[in-house]
């Protein structure tokens, strides 16, 4: 059940960023980061073999993660990119990094009381494995562009 799962995830999500008229290159395209996070979301679901009760625990709390996450990493870009010395670029840089590690740590904590720890080890792995089926299917959809 979950390999025909991914298969129909896999399948169906190059049909869905291809009929996109801007593409799934452009990163400000609304629908196409929709189906991008509805995808995500069923991947991370299916391969961490969450229950309807953990979904519905678990998904208000990872994205709140997210999204703290990438507000950290914007500041990280934005802070490289000022106009400061090279010594305070390298102390900011390792703090921020620490918030960074803070906020993994604070998160973890709270997901751990939502699903077995097994889950949370598997999260990282489901992760990873999505990033890389999204970058093949950008490769694969720029390929079929040319």
């Amino acid at each position: 059940m979950k390999r025909r799962l991914i298969i129909l995830v896999l399948y169906l999500l190059p049909i869905g960023l291809a009929a996109q008229d801007v593409g799934p290159t452009n990163p400000r395209d609304p629908a196409a980061r929709e189906k991008i996070k509805a995808a995500h979301t069923a991947f991370i679901t299916q391969q961490l073999g969450l229950t309807p009760e953990e979904s519905e625990k678990f998904w208000p709390v990872y994205r709140d993660y997210n999204e703290k996450r990438r507000d950290l990493r914007q500041e990280i870009r934005a802070e490289r990119k000022t106009q400061i010395k090279d010594e305070e670029v390298i102390a900011r840089d390792l703090e921020l990094k620490q918030k960074e590690l803070d906020l993994e740590r604070e998160y973890m904590t709270k997901l751990g009381r939502i699903i077995p720890a097994e889950k949370l080890v598997k999260l990282r792995d489901a992760e990873f494995e999505f990033r890389r089926l999204i970058f093949r299917q950008i490769q694969q959809h720029r390929r079929q562009r040319r």
